[in-house]
């Protein structure tokens, strides 16, 4: 069969088309910034370093378009990033220094500002005000401490500060979090002179607290009503939903998660149907944008859970993945857990033996997941420990209702 050459002018042209087509559709949008804090992996007195993953928007896939940078210090254990998503920070425990990067428009770091602390920082975290950097510290003693910012910049002395103390006991802090109205913060500890697997203990107290405390004028800290609040055995993270009514915790020692009512702006009381069971050793949690999904990675397991959040009465139900299952596989020992927050589409875990960083994309319906391409992603470093995203360009922020 011939073609004419109108035929031959009309198939050329379809082909062209398709072709442009198919380039257009492959190519790669960034969606988020992600960012991953892990050892240098060359000595114990070496800087830590930040890797920096840009994130697919349509498969989720991770890929490193950014060169890595250092920490400014030690061992970097936590990471956290102002609402603008224009500053980050890095508490680094081996130097005991929190340590001020701008964010690019390519998602580059530069290294500003840094405060050096007296005691071990273990968490962090900024309120969406963009005005507070709270820091929690101490192996023996634990303390809260707050920090004025300024376009970012850290401020060279505290603002305001609180001992965690149960008695005499010895508290072990282990993370924080801050409502999204800004006006609480709370920090998870456990007592380790009632709660000391392998020693001996000296206290017959609750092993695990929620210490809160309501944020005033000028950032006083002020506790909270009946503060501290028990939370199990060894709680190891917390996370606010973003309408400032519930708190969750993370139980590692009972495999579970404690759930709770904000009332009067920064009061805790129990949620009546809770505790809720987790996988084995639970380390991080997180909730979606949208305030609908939650998830947690369980250290001993080497899984994600997922639960879908009844928004009236914040109950968490157990969410079935993809897998037939209400856990999915991630490398070995997930210890902190990010979702994406441009689409809310995605969602990723570090993983402290794997060295690695797992991938999955986020059904927004059922909020059940599945693996990424090419998941897990290898980091730079090693032993990561601490997970943040942004998103990038013009792509629309997710945010509940």
């Amino acid at each position: 069969m011939k073609f004419n050459k109108l035929s031959q002018l009309f198939l050329v042209s379809f082909l062209g088309l398709f072709l442009a087509t198919l380039l257009t559709a492959c190519d790669i949008v960034t969606v988020d910034f992600v960012y991953v804090a892990s050892s240098a992996g060359s000595g114990t007195a070496s800087n830590g370093v930040i890797d920096i993953y840009a994130v697919d928007s349509g498969s989720g896939a991770m890929r490193t378009d950014v060169a890595s940078v250092s920490t400014g210090g030690v061992a970097p254990v936590s990471l956290a990033v102002t609402s603008d998503y224009a500053n980050l920070y890095v508490a680094n425990a081996g130097s005991k220094t929190i340590v001020h990067f701008t964010i690019g428009l390519d998602g580059g770091l530069t290294q500003k500002d840094s405060v050096t602390l007296s005691a071990t920082p273990v968490a962090i975290a900024v309120n969406t005000a963009d005005t507070y950097l709270y820091v929690v510290s101490g192996t023996s003693s634990a303390t809260l401490t707050e920090y004025s910012l300024s376009s970012g910049t850290i401020g060279t002395a505290a603002t305001a500060s609180a001992p965690l103390n149960v008695g005499s006991d010895t508290i072990i802090p282990t993370g924080v979090t801050v409502l999204a109205n800004n006006a609480a913060v709370y920090v998870t500890a456990y007592d380790q002179s009632a709660y000391n697997p392998g020693g001996s203990t000296t206290s017959t107290a609750n092993p695990g607290w929620v210490f809160g405390y309501a944020v005033g004028s000028g950032g006083a800290l002020t506790a909270a009503t009946n503060s501290p609040y028990q939370a199990g055995v060894k709680p190891s993270a917390l996370v606010a939903d973003p309408t400032n009514r519930f708190v969750y915790v993370t139980d590692y020692a009972s495999s579970q998660m404690i759930g709770y009512s904000i009332l009067d702006g920064s009061t805790l009381s129990f949620l009546t149907n809770g505790p809720f069971k987790t996988g084995n050793e639970p380390s991080a949690i997180v909730i979606d944008p949208r305030g609908k999904f939650l998830y947690l990675s369980n250290e001993l397991d080497n899984t994600v859970g997922a639960y879908s959040i009844d928004l009236p009465t914040g109950t968490p139900t157990t969410t079935v993945n993809v897998t037939g299952s209400p856990l999915d596989s991630t490398d070995t020992q997930p210890v902190a857990i990010v979702v994406d927050p441009a689409l809310g589409r995605f969602v990723y875990t570090v993983n402290h033996l794997g060295n690695s960083v797992s991938g999955f994309v986020l059904d927004p319906t059922s909020g059940a997941l599945k693996a990424t391409q090419a998941s897990p992603y290898p980091i730079t470093g090693t032993m990561p420990t601490a997970i943040v995203a942004i998103p990038h360009g013009n792509h629309a922020i997710q945010a509940v209702d």
